[in-house]
């Protein structure tokens, strides 16, 4: 059940009044799973000053990479407050649905490593995921036994990056989602020192020359502008695969999705179905798709309406309404009692517990996982692989993330399609 308290404004100045310090109540069992619906709260990680208990940015936020990139995680919120429901225990999809949906249970990824690229710190990403790992039956991932690593953009152990509540929920979003599609993943955490463009490439810079590193995912974007072809050489990895969300807030491009050496990842909604797969997708209508106003067209795309990088190439599960259950407890409320109505009422960051998330930010770890998995990286030409094994992929044939005049960059339909790309995994053999 949700730990749900009444949202009054007599209530707030009542809570905000009180100096009480306890232990905020613990995650209790497994729930049903049964996913969440309803409207949505955006991690709030574009603004680096957004700290404390107040000044808390849940809408979504424009950005630039020539001032700073946004994360693409978005979290189930409740009708009658802007900050996310945070929950006792865990609800909407996790493992077992998610290697379900895309056929990936049974696969192994023999201690490969997905590299996850985020701005700021996380100090309980390691504990948060060891508590996801654990609830779910998963085995350990620890910095013990080698399965988990978390450094600076410079490859180093330490210094670590400053702290965000906003960027912790999506760092967790990450972890758990590679955790979900691939237990037998080794994972990687790079932390840049903020959310600008140049950080970030040197965080990328830093995974990619980490030893074991198959796959780099990076959940985060912001709209196009004359620097990103002069940053793409950060993504420029032979042999590894690089995958980045393609954005959530429907028909438009953002970067870098758009750059030619990645695999853009488009987002669905995933549901249960009577068929054989027992799965239906349609285009989620957050995803972005589009028509790069920058970058070079990839000699590997050849669809019709779109001289330059056409976004997307594939696409996963990213609607929060059929979104991943994620556990988080780095907030700034503490040890407050009252920690989860000041997080659902926005005036404290970051989350206390379970919450249903989605967006890009699940789809493009989700992918990267499925490229870990698959183990053929070493021979994968930037986002072409897929192009050559539509067979091998869920086609997505219905929905839409906006208005582009009816055309496939805005509407799925057979085929490739803006918001879809050429649909999503059915096992490995499409990466």
């Amino acid at each position: 059940m949700s730990r749900r308290h009444g949202s009054a404004g007599a209530v707030v100045f009542a809570v905000l009044a009180l100096a009480v310090s306890a232990a905020p109540a613990g995650a209790a069992g497994l729930s049903l799973h049964l996913p969440l619906h309803g409207p949505t709260a955006a991690f709030g990680c574009a603004n680096p000053a957004n700290h404390g208990l107040v000044g808390k940015v849940l809408g979504a936020v424009s950005t630039k990479v020539s001032s700073s990139l946004g994360c693409l995680g978005r979290a189930i919120r409740p009708a009658s407050d802007p900050g996310p429901e945070v929950m006792a225990g865990p609800t909407g999809l996790g493992p077992t649905q998610i290697q379900s949906a895309y056929k990936l249970a049974g696969l192994s990824a023999a201690g490969r490593t997905v590299a996850i690229v985020d701005a700021y710190d996380d100090p309980r990403a390691e504990s948060d995921l060891a508590k996801y790992r654990s609830t779910f039956g998963l085995p350990a991932c620890t910095t013990a036994n080698g399965c988990f690593k978390k450094l600076n953009q410079n490859g180093a152990a330490s210094p670590l990056p400053a702290g965000d509540y906003g960027w912790a929920m999506e760092i967790s979003l990450d972890l758990d989602t590679v955790s979900a599609a691939c237990p037998s993943c080794h994972i990687l955490l790079v932390e840049a020192n903020s959310a600008n463009g140049a950080d970030l490439m040197k965080a990328v810079d830093a995974a990619a020359g980490t030893p074991g590193v198959v796959a780099i995912s990076n959940s985060y974007g912001g709209s196009e502008d004359s620097t990103i072809t002069g940053l793409d050489s950060h993504l420029n990895h032979p042999g590894i695969a690089i995958t980045a969300s393609s954005g959530d807030s429907g028909y438009g491009v953002s970067w870098p999705a758009s750059s030619q050496y990645v695999t853009a990842v488009g987002g669905t909604t995933l549901a249960t179905a009577s068929n054989a797969r027992g799965w239906t997708e349609t285009a989620w209508s957050g995803s972005g798709s589009g028509c790069s106003a920058f970058e070079p067209k990839p000699a590997w795309q050849h669809d019709p309406s779109c001289a330059r990088r056409t976004v997307a190439d594939v696409s996963a599960d990213a609607d929060p309404n059929s979104g991943l259950g994620v556990y988080d407890t780095y907030n700034s409320c503490g040890s407050s009692s009252f920690c989860d109505l000041l997080i659902r009422l926005g005036v404290a960051q970051g989350l206390d517990g379970w919450a249903q998330v989605g967006g890009t930010s699940l789809s493009s770890p989700l992918v990267a996982s499925v490229y870990a998995l698959a183990g053929n990286t070493a021979s994968v030409n930037y986002g072409s692989f897929p192009y050559s094994h539509t067979g091998s992929l869920f086609d997505v044939t219905s929905g839409s993330n906006g208005s582009c005049g009816g055309s496939y960059l805005c509407t799925a339909g057979a085929g490739y399609d803006g918001p879809t790309g050429l649909g999503t995994p059915n096992g490995t053999g499409g990466f």
